[in-house]
């Protein structure tokens, strides 16, 4: 799917994500605040503390409520290819966010610009072939020893293939192994990197999600995080 595409499907976006992950007995919301409750995790041990966070692939602005939530004092900057998500994300969640729009093949800001560098399930969206070029402009972006934490769909989880192949808008997405991400990472500068499986448990099993904290290397998830450092 490309910009334009996006923009066409921008203002049924939400409506067919929330039927789309019924199946999981779970709205938007929960997945959106779990990632970013990891980021916050992640970014625990960063000094100084994260003053200046880039969304990669922001959307119609999903996550934007828990980054308020769990980075109330970084500045927010949300990047997207389509002008009508990023159009829509200003009228949903209005505020002090910043908004980038991302045409041709760089992001348009500085070097060393932000603090942390997020993205959440857009990879899959973007051919493979410029996988390490993003990756790449997105090390450019971030200061040294700053971090970069990508969330994907699992392809070996069979809920999570389930719930892409009936999505109209991932007609045209190619999930990726968590290893092929982590050396697509690696190849473009990046260090230290580390994976880990997330999202074990739908709903109806609510009861047993305290243990996924410790089910990280099982690759089962439906969802992994890979993270690594600028050096």
């Amino acid at each position: 799917m490309n910009e334009a595409e996006f923009d066409l499907v921008a203002d049924e976006y939400e409506i067919q994500h929330r039927r789309n992950i019924a199946i999981t007995g779970e709205g938007p919301e929960f997945f959106a605040d779990y990632k970013i409750s990891v980021l916050a995790n992640f970014a625990s041990g960063l000094l100084p503390a994260p003053a200046r966070i880039l969304d990669f692939g922001s959307g119609i602005g999903n996550s934007i409520p828990f980054f308020r939530k769990y980075f109330p004092n970084a500045s927010l900057t949300c990047a997207d290819a389509s002008s009508r998500s990023i159009e829509l994300s200003r009228k949903r969640f209005p505020g002090q966010e910043h908004y980038t729009f991302i045409a041709g093949d760089k992001i348009p800001h500085e070097d060393n610009a932000f603090d942390v560098t997020f993205s959440a399930c857009v990879f899959h969206h973007i051919p493979q072939k410029v996988h390490r070029h993003w990756l790449a402009e997105m090390l450019r972006v971030t200061r040294p020893r700053g971090l970069l934490v990508i969330f994907e769909h699992n392809p070996f989880n069979p809920l999570t293939v389930r719930a892409v192949n009936t999505c109209p808008f991932d007609a045209n997405a190619k999930l990726i192994p968590a290893r092929n991400l982590i050396r697509s990472i690696n190849d473009a500068g990046w260090v230290r990197s580390e994976l880990c499986y997330h999202l074990f448990f739908p709903r109806a099993l609510a009861g047993l999600r305290p243990i996924e904290k410790h089910l990280g290397w099982f690759a089962v998830g439906a969802q992994y995080s890979a993270r690594a450092r600028k050096p």
